[in-house]
């Protein structure tokens, strides 16, 4: 019988605080900077802010052999007229098929890897890409927006607003032949995936949450529940049947704005930094974590360099945790602590 509540999150965290662990030693980072799926420009900058504020160095001192596999290149056409009201429908298209290929290979090759976007648009690519090689993923999508609008309940026409809806299998009905995407294929069910942090869901995506009876946490419910109990029901609901590969899908605008001020759709009442960086720690310590996206990071919508570099420093924080760094500090796994007396010795010879 599948364990469940309290008991089953503390074997979950004695698992992943062991030096032991079952999840892949090397990480690889992948940028794909990108911005078609959205209006705003600058998050194309997004994976170089995020580098500059240290990523690398810091992920290197977890002990992970770690591989920069620099950014995707993406072809953007001269020429992409809307269709049916969806605005680059062939670039963002291309440039998720591209990506899509770029995280299969690292997956394929043994790494646990870090997509750095962009907007969440390239989810479409990183989550489908990631399915080639794990067709038994769950999602885990941390965001204040559901990107669960179909084509024709969109109210922009923008498709990072758009990316589950690709991927969800009960959607297929609803979704157009959209042009650049005849090579996707829905990969995912409603009962894969969990939302949280929610806070602003357009009418046609709370229709679809609530017909599919998708599991999602609001702000509200994490008011009302506690960031501790909405990850044991959210780990549960994914892992109690089995264990499997875990996608987290983090857009920053999840947090508050107040602390993520440098992105393109923020929205009041979001996350504090202990329940971010909380989400993160619980999904480390499955020992299953093994695709993470960090999205929408605007270097250009921030007030000054302060708020720039405040954003880049959160996602950054929030990468660390998702990969074992804890608040009590970073620290590699040692055998012992040496002796008063073999220190003697030493010094005797």
């Amino acid at each position: 019988m599948a364990l469940r509540g309290p008991l089953s999150r503390l074997l979950r965290t004695q698992l992943g605080r062991t030096c032991q662990q079952s999840r892949a030693q090397s990480v690889a980072v992948l940028g794909a900077p990108f911005s078609k799926g959205q209006k705003r420009r600058g998050v194309e900058h997004g994976p170089k802010v995020i580098r500059d504020a240290g990523l690398v160095e810091r992920l290197s001192s977890l002990d992970y052999s770690v591989h920069d596999f620099g950014d995707v290149s993406f072809h953007h056409p001269e020429s992409d007229e809307p269709y049916m009201g969806v605005k680059f429908p062939r670039t963002v298209g291309a440039a998720n098929k591209k990506l899509s290929g770029a995280v299969s290979r690292a997956i394929g090759a043994g790494h646990t890897l870090v997509m750095l976007g962009g907007d969440h648009s390239l989810g479409i690519g990183s989550v489908s890409g990631h399915a080639q090689q794990c067709p038994d993923l769950c999602l885990i999508w941390v965001d204040a927006h559901a990107d669960l609008n179909t084509p024709m309940t969109s109210p922009s026409g923008n498709l990072h607003g758009q990316p589950v809806a690709f991927m969800l299998k009960e959607l297929q009905d609803k979704m157009p032949e959209i042009p650049g995407f005849s090579w996707m294929k829905p990969f995912l069910t409603s009962r894969d995936l969990v939302y949280i942090g929610l806070r602003d869901v357009d009418p046609g995506e709370y229709h679809i949450l609530k017909n599919l009876g998708i599991q999602y946490f609001t702000m509200r419910d994490i008011d009302r529940l506690g960031i501790q109990r909405v990850m044991e029901v959210t780990l549960d609901h994914l892992l109690s049947r089995k264990q499997r590969p875990i996608h987290l899908s983090f857009d920053i605008d999840a947090f508050d704005p107040s602390l993520a001020p440098a992105t393109g759709t923020p929205a009041n009442g979001g996350l504090t930094y202990r329940e971010g960086i909380y989400v993160a720690e619980e999904i480390h310590n499955t020992g299953l974590l093994s695709v993470m996206d960090l999205v929408e990071v605007n270097p250009l919508l921030g007030a000054n360099r302060e708020a720039v570099d405040a954003t880049a420093s959160l996602a950054v924080d929030v990468i660390m945790s998702s990969l074992g760094q804890t608040r009590e500090g970073a620290h590699a796994c040692i055998d012992d602590v040496p002796s008063v007396k073999d220190d003697t010795e030493q010094l005797c010879l």
